[in-house]
């Protein structure tokens, strides 16, 4: 979200602007490195540290305890992909659909019950909430490792499902309450970076637990479920004393750090209103603005190719050729690439202060490797090659495009019912990614291909319409003005509905 912008250059311009829109004022200025943090607050910053040392402090406690959380997550949810190379659909007797029918169940709950896992996340602490269901997502991992027919899959693929539905929510509704709307990317993208790491971790993992095969009895494939549940479950028991609390309740804080802190999020943001609960009238408002419909729809497209290729990645590997530990050992690289360069994309997204751009661009590289991978057979070299380009495009837009339409919600309330909902709904791709890709249809995948490519094309169309929306909001605000007789307590109740609110392209 930015905060108004004018088109003069002149610095009594400038100063004009923060004196009436105040809080929200925008200045474009602090895109310049020397410029990041300013100490323009009522309150002051402590005088034993910085804005920046603060700031970094923040970053060593949130987000490698947020990310190495979600990167188990995302690992216990995907592993059935490297489990299935490994025998899992011969030893359970799947025919058919079935498989896909198994990874299905997943989203079922995971959809369900996004909206109340954010706001049980909010009633508790977040370190009770997001290590208790770290806990439970291990243990039915380890289950899963246990079945022995399809029924039993089924079954934990749903509790699977259940508990893991508030970790990515909870982790984004967490970290935007930290940082300022100016710093957020890079942060939010180091976060969804976990996924392509979980994916490179997954399969070097699996190339190691594969070896296991037969000891005690049991295959390589339950091996894989066991031995990760059980890292997920121990890893739970750490987190639970460092999983960060909101702001206004971080104990790891001094008071004048909390107080410094809530301030310049309150100049860049609102206020919170932390303090109160969220009503279901609350949760009805949210729905009554039509852009937050626009930011689920773009989450929904560009994450049919993301579930496509974390579920069927190895499956589309093995077609080239190669043995059962290489494909897991050659679906590292596609994965540790889209890391890095997320990163690279999240560090000019905060530079240029711009989130759309950010999203069209790699949607557009994704879309080509689809391309590529559609059109060329029987070229193994090239066919994994595009895979390159479509796990750079899509895991370096999806975090840019949820950050971009987080934390352009207001308010604890809008945002902790917006972001649940743009995940909840976006995860219903998840359904139709499990069928894109069968068993039928291989070596060529086309049907699956076709799939990722109308639904990436589908994400770059809401992601144009969303901004859209946003410059028409802004500048229908800049011509309202922003005195229109609203109080204090009316502005924080709207969040980005207030007349002072500005939001970021």
């Amino acid at each position: 979200m930015t905060r108004h912008e004018k088109p003069s250059d002149s610095p009594d311009s400038a100063v004009e602007d923060k004196q009436q829109y105040g809080n929200n004022y925008y200045d474009p200025d602090i895109a310049h490195h020397d410029a990041e943090y300013d100490d323009d607050l009522q309150v002051p910053c402590p005088s034993h540290t910085s804005q920046r040392r603060l700031v970094t402090k923040i970053d060593l406690r949130v987000i490698p305890v947020l990310s190495l959380l979600y990167l188990l997550a995302f690992l216990d949810r995907t592993n059935i992909a490297n489990a299935s190379v490994f025998g899992l659909q011969k030893d359970l007797k799947l025919h058919g659909n079935q498989y896909n029918t198994a990874l299905t169940m997943f989203f079922i709950p995971y959809i369900v019950f996004e909206i109340p896992s954010n706001i049980i996340l909010k009633k508790l602490k977040p370190h009770v909430w997001l290590s208790a269901c770290m806990f439970l997502f291990g243990l039915v991992t380890i289950c899963q490792g246990l079945v022995q027919n399809w029924s039993g899959l089924l079954a934990t693929r749903f509790f699977l499902g259940l508990a893991e539905t508030g970790m990515f929510p909870g982790s984004f509704y967490l970290i935007g309450m930290w940082y300022k709307r100016s710093e957020a990317q890079k942060r939010y993208s180091f976060f969804f970076g976990s996924t392509s790491l979980a994916g490179a971790f997954g399969g070097l993992l699996a190339s190691a637990i594969g070896k296991m095969d037969g000891m005690r009895g049991y295959n390589g494939w339950r091996w894989i479920f066991i031995l990760e549940g059980v890292l997920s479950c121990v890893v739970s028991f750490a987190l639970y004393f460092l999983i960060p609390e909101f702001p206004e309740e971080a104990k790891w804080l001094h008071e004048d750090e909390r107080a410094y802190i809530k301030a310049r999020l309150q100049k860049d943001q609102g206020q919170s209103a932390r303090e109160r609960q969220i009503t279901p009238k609350d949760i009805l408002n949210v729905f009554k603005d039509y852009k937050v419909f626009l930011g689920g729809f773009m989450y929904f497209g560009l994450l049919v190719p993301a579930y496509g290729y974390a579920f069927f990645a190895p499956g589309i590997i093995k077609t080239y050729g190669y043995s059962q530990i290489g494909t897991q050992l050659h679906s590292v690289p596609p994965w540790a690439a889209s890391f890095v360069f997320a990163l690279i994309v999240a560090y000019f997204s905060d530079l240029t202060k711009h989130r759309f751009l950010f999203t069209l661009l790699p949607i557009a590289m994704a879309i080509a490797g689809f391309a590529i991978l559609l059109t060329t057979h029987h070229r193994p070299h090239l066919e994994y090659g595009a895979l390159f380009l479509v796990t750079m495009g899509t895991y370096s837009a999806l975090p840019v495009m949820v950050c971009w339409f987080n934390l352009n919600l207001g308010g604890h309330h809008r945002r902790a019912v917006g972001t649940a909902w743009q995940i909840g709904f976006g995860n219903i791709s998840g359904i139709i990614a499990t069928y894109a890709f069968q068993t039928k249809d291989s070596p060529t995948y086309k049907p699956g291909y076709s799939i990722c490519i109308g639904f990436s094309c589908l994400g770059a169309a809401a992601c144009c319409a969303y901004a859209l929306a946003v410059v028409l909001q802004n500048r229908s605000r800049d011509k309202a003005g922003t005195d229109l007789g609203v109080t204090d307590f009316e502005k924080r109740e709207m969040g980005d509905l207030s007349p002072d609110y500005r939001y970021l392209l």
